[in-house]
């Protein structure tokens, strides 16, 4: 797999990127598998494949990955995909705004801006 496939998300399937979102917004393996009514193995599972497609080693950079790729936004920042010079590997490149528009995602909440919102009402 070159570096421009494994950057890519077409990859993954719709359940895969279901996963990935989840993970950005925090939850566990467990939340997780709760959340979708599956087991948690399979949501392992799932995680494991991910990471192989996406050449991440872990949550964190697979968080980044996402972010970087416009697959998720966390409390509205990152909804779309905007130019970063530098930032992207060597050989490729995410896509451009103009590519991205039809993939743009809602905004993921977390715990952390729920808890916001309660403090400034």
């Amino acid at each position: 797999m070159t570096v421009d496939e494994s950057q890519n998300s077409s990859s993954l399937s719709d359940r895969e990127l279901q996963i990935v979102e989840l993970v950005a917004a925090g939850l566990t393996n467990q939340e997780i598998a709760e959340k979708l009514e599956i087991s948690k193995r399979t949501v392992d599972n799932h995680i494991s494949n991910i990471l192989t497609k996406t050449a991440t080693g872990n949550r964190v950079a697979l968080v980044r990955w996402a972010l970087q790729w416009g697959k998720v936004c966390l409390d509205e920042v990152n909804c779309c995909v905007l130019p970063v010079s530098g930032s992207a590997p060597e050989g490729s490149h995410p896509p451009s705004a103009s590519e991205s528009q039809s993939e743009r995602k809602a905004p993921i909440e977390t715990a952390d801006s729920e808890a916001a919102d309660e403090v400034a009402l």
